[in-house]
């Protein structure tokens, strides 16, 4: 039975890969690299320099990612996409000697779908998941502010959700995850604050926060200027109601 090792690498910091995380690398027969095309050539990049930095001695196999339809509806353009990627992890992975490993952002068991993509792989692999910095750690440990208040619930949630749902009933704190619309934007700013983050833990991590009618229209120009400059971007933030 092929072992697949799953390792979390946080958010974009070498120095978030754990212990663990550096050891299981040293010892991987293969590791599968996404790459995502061009103006994307960066995230690559990290995960090939985590690789150098580890001096591993494993085969390392690039793959292309698919492209999601567009055309299709949500959670049909998702399913088929998974499905692709996990052909394409097949195909990659026909021939190798294990451990394989694949180099996981953030966590591989929060708002990721490797997890998923890996229980269509046939026959069934043998699964390890090594934990990572989530993108929720990075952003609260950016800002210096604890994830939850004093015996205070968090939900975490999707920017899709928030704007078809908006904020969820009885949440003090809301965490917001892949939302590439600033969903914020959708809810009364009134008593709300916001910590917002992108390219946590990285050179160029830009980070914003304040009452969410001031901070919202800063983190929207931000975000589209930094979109614009690197071609891609990675962000979340943070949500609180006012107690007071």
């Amino acid at each position: 039975m092929t072992e697949l090792w799953l390792i979390g690498i946080g958010t974009g910091n070498p120095a978030h890969v754990t212990r663990e995380g550096w050891q299981a690398i040293r010892e991987a027969g293969a590791i599968l690299v996404p790459e995502k095309g061009a103006g994307k050539d960066d995230l690559a990049g990290l995960r090939y320099a985590i690789i150098e930095e580890a001096e591993a001695s494993a085969q390392v196999i690039p793959f292309e990612m698919p492209v999601r339809d567009a055309s299709l509806p949500y959670d049909t353009r998702v399913a088929r996409w998974h499905d692709e990627i996990a052909l394409r992890w097949q195909a990659a992975m026909d021939g190798t000697d294990g451990p394989i490993a694949l180099l996981v952002w953030g966590d591989p068991g929060l708002y990721d779908s490797t997890l998923r993509i890996a229980e269509r792989l046939s026959p069934a692999p043998r699964l390890r998941v090594i934990p990572g910095i989530t993108a929720l750690q990075a952003l609260t440990a950016a800002h210096a502010i604890p994830f939850n208040t004093v015996n205070g619930p968090v939900t975490v949630t999707t920017g899709r959700r928030l704007r078809d749902h908006g904020w969820p009933d009885g949440a003090e704190t809301l965490v917001v995850m892949l939302d590439g619309e600033c969903s914020f934007e959708r809810l009364p700013p009134e008593d709300l604050t916001i910590w917002w983050g992108a390219y946590l833990g990285m050179e160029n991590e830009i980070l914003e926060a304040g009452p969410l009618a001031e901070a919202g229209p800063r983190i929207k120009a931000a975000r589209a200027e930094a979109r614009a400059a690197h071609g891609w971007i990675m962000d979340t933030y943070l949500l609180r109601k006012s107690t007071g």
